[in-house]
């Protein structure tokens, strides 16, 4: 597939999403969310890709919204700056995100502002760059979190650390991220990417069936009581032990060997 504003590649089970305006720190355009919309379901839908690796191009993650655009289209049409700055797809793709089957790694390689950050908190992990830096820089713009920032970031962080990140706008640096749970680890920026592909690979390496079921089991619980979480638990135990990757996984064991994962 070829797009303009992002990169697709599949290698080893594991496909890559780059955002690739590099001259404008992949700023978002309606096209990139366009684009990242569809690889994302793509990516998805394929039953080769295992994991998905998002990342940016150049020396920017995302720096969010691409404000020059939007202040051209202010001045002559502020209805269209707030169309382009509110749009359905932007939501279709959080979801598309959080409700991949598969794991979705954040490779942060520089500054995540605004939309760009919260496109990072919407993966599953995030591993950055210790030159990554985070800011949910809307108030400074006069502008709202969008891009699920006021649901991620409390659940991450904490409602009142949250509300000072918000509220303040301010620039956090990767140690403090790291520090507040942002962020797994940091590593040195020309070692982002073979980092990233290592822990995605252990991922691609296991039971697919097992980690989509364990996946769904644990965001389901963030919204559940115990006794919902045990019962899905149970559920998703019964049907994964019915896999041939169970099967494959308990003689691997028992011979004493790496287990070989099929995905069935």
């Amino acid at each position: 597939m070829v797009y303009e504003h992002i990169q697709y590649q599949i290698s080893d089970h594991i496909a890559t999403i780059t955002l690739n305006r590099p001259d404008r720190l992949n700023a978002l355009t309606s096209l990139m969310r366009k684009e990242f919309l569809d690889a994302m379901v793509l990516s998805d839908e394929d039953s080769d890709v295992r994991v998905i690796i998002i990342t940016g191009a150049g020396r920017g993650f995302c720096s969010g919204g691409d404000l020059k655009a939007m202040n051209n289209a202010s001045s002559s049409d502020r209805s269209n700056a707030l169309s382009e700055r509110v749009t359905p797809i932007r939501d279709k793709v959080v979801l598309a995100m959080r409700n991949a089957n598969k794991p979705v790694i954040a490779a942060v390689n520089g500054a995540a502002a605004g939309a760009g950050m919260n496109i990072a908190l919407a993966c599953d992990i995030r591993i950055a760059s210790n030159t990554a830096r985070f800011g949910q820089t809307f108030s400074r713009r006069g502008l709202h979190p969008d891009w699920g920032g006021t649901y991620f970031l409390p659940r991450i962080v904490g409602m009142a650390k949250a509300c000072e990140l918000i509220w303040s706008g301010r620039m956090i640096d990767g140690a403090e991220a790291l520090s507040l749970g942002i962020v797994s680890e940091l590593t040195e920026p020309e070692k982002l990417m073979d980092r990233t592909l290592a822990m995605a690979k252990t991922f691609a390496e296991g039971p697919p069936i097992a980690i989509q079921l364990a996946k769904r089991a644990m965001y389901k619980a963030q919204n559940t009581d115990l006794r919902e979480a045990l019962e899905f638990e149970t559920f998703a135990q019964n049907l994964a032990q019915g896999t041939d990757d169970a099967k494959e996984g308990i003689r691997a064991f028992v011979e004493k060997r790496e287990p070989e994962f099929k995905g069935s």
